[in-house]
């Protein structure tokens, strides 16, 4: 019994750990950068600005991501300003 009694913190640190790992989320993917064509968003993945895409000196967004990587609910954020050109 008193054996029993020396192990039980080192058992709850063990099932602590276990626990934590069980329950952790796992992290986050990347955000993905999109070009703004005139209100349609273009994945840039696999893009290059200067080859593939240039954005003109403008003020509204030409480079942008979103919350959830979805153009139609998540919130937009403006990477860099500009008029988006495709070079393609």
């Amino acid at each position: 019994m008193k054996k029993l009694m020396k192990m039980l913190p080192i058992l709850g640190l063990v099932l602590a750990a276990a626990f934590a790992f069980a329950f952790s989320q796992p992290a986050p993917q990347g955000l993905i950068q999109f070009g703004n064509d005139n209100g349609t968003y273009v994945p840039l993945t696999g893009l290059t600005e200067g080859s593939d895409y240039d954005c003109e000196n403008d003020p509204r967004p030409c480079v942008v991501t979103f919350s959830n990587n979805n153009p139609q609910t998540g919130q937009m954020t403006v990477v860099k300003p500009g008029i988006w050109q495709d070079l393609r």
